[in-house]
């Protein structure tokens, strides 16, 4: 008797440490080349098994093969962050030499274990759904914004920052995994949505309503407009703007933000030309009613926050930060106040969209009741 598809998942992800440990141990392995040479089979070989695994068994969604395979990953990149933390040794020292020697960066440890953690659980979850028949569209778009979160700023920062003169052929292995989060949203988009449905009587009601007489929402739309004038800050901080508050901020608050690995400045400047035009659209979205695709969007980027922010907010506390970059002892708390809330704001508001829907819904036919679904 097979076991269920996803402890399959499960157990197949947890071979990534012995595959480092094996070629952490064999030099012939450890050039350049060989490296990116053997990361390519190793996926593949996976690949392969996961067709081995399923077939026969359900039919396939092609989104199946992108989160078992991703699963995988996780776990190398769960195992690179246990080792830079020193809880392990002997798995990552040939990769980070030869490999991709930003991966012992603070923002990619933090990074890792978002992977390693977050997104595991969530690919688990979702193949466990998958199997069973159930809706995981949701948690895909959950995933899929904080995966391409995580690409647009490690891409972009390794080219910039310290590490662009030492980029090594394993570096090119991103390039599928930034694209294929894209396909994979791409997909989850264009799919149906399902949710309760919501009577027509009580739909009309939440939309009558001003965003003034909508407690939540007005708080909710006083937090993004906070979001966005944070964002527009620190883009000008990183963009050297010499006006003294950026100045004072830079040297006196965040001086993460200047830390030459290049992930901060990269970071601040995806939040100014693409966080900050999609929270003047969420707001919009608030204001207006019937915006549907507020229920997706608003998951989506809640997901590319998180990430970002975890990422930002641990590597300026982290150890493998040069002291100097470090959030100063005495601001510790305004500053991580003000990073906690840019992470929750988006967080709260998906929370809100989801937990009462009906301002963001199409007016639909009276009759029908609370426990039914549709398609939107």
């Amino acid at each position: 008797m097979r076991p269920p598809v996803e402890v399959s998942v499960f157990l197949l992800s947890l071979l990534a440490p012995g595959v480092l440990y094996t070629m952490n141990n064999i030099p012939a392995l450890q050039e350049p080349l060989p490296i990116l040479g053997m990361g390519m089979v190793v996926l593949g070989s996976v690949l392969l098994l996961l067709l081995l695994t399923v077939q026969d068994k359900m039919k396939v969604d092609p989104l199946f093969y992108v989160f078992a395979e991703f699963s995988f990953t996780c776990m190398v990149g769960l195992t690179n962050a246990l080792e830079q933390d020193g809880f392990i040794s002997g798995f990552m020292g040939f990769y980070l030499k030869m490999g991709e020697p930003h991966l012992s960066t603070a923002y990619a440890v933090m990074m890792s274990y978002w992977e390693g953690v977050v997104h595991f659980v969530l690919f688990l979850t979702i193949i466990h759904r998958m199997c069973r028949g159930k809706s995981y569209r949701s948690l895909g778009l959950l995933w899929a914004g904080s995966s391409i979160a995580h690409q647009i700023v490690l891409i972009p920062g390794v080219v910039i920052g310290k590490y662009g003169s030492n980029i090594r052929p394993a570096f090119w292995r991103n390039v599928p995994f930034f694209l294929v989060p894209f396909w994979a949203a791409s997909l989850l988009f264009s799919r149906p949505r399902e949710m309760l449905i919501v009577p027509a009587d009580k739909i009309a009601a939440e939309q009558k309503k001003g965003l003034l007489s909508r407690l939540v929402d007005l708080l909710l739309s006083l937090l993004l407009v906070g979001a966005m004038a944070f964002s527009v800050f620190r883009g000008l901080v990183v963009l050297d703007c010499p006006l003294d508050a950026c100045f004072t901020y830079i040297y006196q608050y965040e001086p993460y933000l200047k830390d030459p690995v290049g992930f901060p400045r990269v970071m601040m400047l995806v939040y100014l030309f693409y966080a900050v035009p999609l929270l003047t659209v969420l707001i919009y979205g608030l204001k207006t009613p019937g915006c549907s695709w507020m229920l997706d969007w608003t998951i989506f980027f809640a997901g590319a926050m998180a990430q970002t922010q975890w990422c930002h907010i641990g590597a300026s506390l982290h150890s493998r930060t040069p002291f100097t970059y470090r959030v100063p002892a005495d601001k510790w708390w305004p500053v991580i106040a003000l990073n906690v809330l840019l992470a929750a704001a988006p967080a709260l508001l998906a929370l809100r969209c989801h937990t009462n829907p009906a301002y963001f819904m199409k007016p639909i036919p009276k009759g029908q009741t609370n426990n039914e679904k549709k398609k939107n």
